[in-house]
């Protein structure tokens, strides 16, 4: 059941003050090539979709060769992102997370390029996997995990680019429902957007370790993960709702379907070309699985 908990008319009016969602999702993981996948659906379907495609930066898939051409490669990127545009609504949100190396820089900045003639770019989000912070008058501060590199030409890369892109550009977020606690307390009462509300927008760069694991197989058995909660916070920012249809053309194991559930997304879909990764993502959302894994 919807429960008020605020007035649209009211300045401190977030989309989630409005309701409290649902406890069931209801799933639809299909195994599959995504653009085959994704070109039976209807336009205008889907409100909020969350992905990390392949990046072609030659990693270890098990069905996915991971080193085309740069122009094949850009030119499926458009064709997947043709695709999504014909699906998403058009107040809805695209947060696509992709990553570069030191040796292969521009790549990010030339997917985005790409998908120009489809979306606009509306936010530059930063995940951030691993930081060194010197606060004041206290120790430096390390947190976070990252792969090393052994180069004398390059340094650790400890973060990879969130895109959020729209059909508009003036799509309306739900910022406070990834806000941070004012530092400063002084600032609740000092600014009168605050409404006295110990809340503001967390900005651009997020904060998000993985979680330590024991074993990469058991734990984490693909080789290109994001965290559950960077897809959950893209979630809330674009705003939780009634009825809201998430979808991520690239499942992998989940962890954007695992976001949904903890957000209690109405509807997911979720495409995977693996028969293995699906599986996995089946097993992890306790779903029934249509396809069996090859050994």
């Amino acid at each position: 059941m919807q429960k008020a908990r605020g007035s649209v008319n009211d300045p401190g009016f977030e989309m989630s003050d409005l309701f409290e969602p649902p406890n069931t999702t209801v799933w639809d993981l299909r195994h599959g090539d995504c653009l085959a996948g994704m070109a039976a659906l209807p336009s205008e379907s889907v409100d909020v979709v969350v992905t990390s495609p392949p990046y072609n930066l030659d990693i270890g898939y098990r069905s996915y060769a991971d080193d085309s051409p740069r122009a094949e490669y850009l030119n499926w990127c458009g064709q997947w992102a043709e695709q999504i545009k014909r699906l998403l609504k058009p107040e809805g949100s695209f947060f696509l997370n992709v990553g570069a190396s030191p040796a292969n820089p521009l790549l990010p900045h030339e997917l985005v390029l790409k998908l120009q003639p489809y979306f606009t770019l509306q936010n530059t989000l930063h995940w951030i996997k691993s930081i060194t912070v010197q606060p004041r008058r206290e120790p430096e501060l390390s947190v976070g995990h990252f792969k090393p590199i052994n180069s004398k030409r390059f340094i650790t890369d400890c973060h990879e680019y969130l895109f959020h892109l729209t059909q508009s550009g003036n799509v309306q977020l739900d910022r406070l429902a990834v806000g941070v606690e004012y530092s400063d307390k002084s600032n609740v009462t000092r600014w009168g957007h605050t409404k006295g509300r110990d809340r503001r927008c967390r900005g651009n760069n997020w904060f998000i370790p993985y979680e330590t694991i024991n074993s990469r197989d058991k734990n984490r058995p693909h080789p290109a993960t994001f965290p559950i909660q960077l897809a959950e916070q893209c979630i809330r920012l674009h705003g939780v709702r009634p009825g809201l249809t998430m979808m991520d053309p690239f499942l992998g194991i989940g962890h954007s379907a695992l976001a949904a559930k903890a957000c209690s997304v109405s509807r997911f879909i979720g495409f995977e070309i693996d028969a293995g990764y699906y599986q996995e993502a089946c097993e992890r959302l306790e779903v029934p699985c249509s396809v069996e894994a090859s050994p």
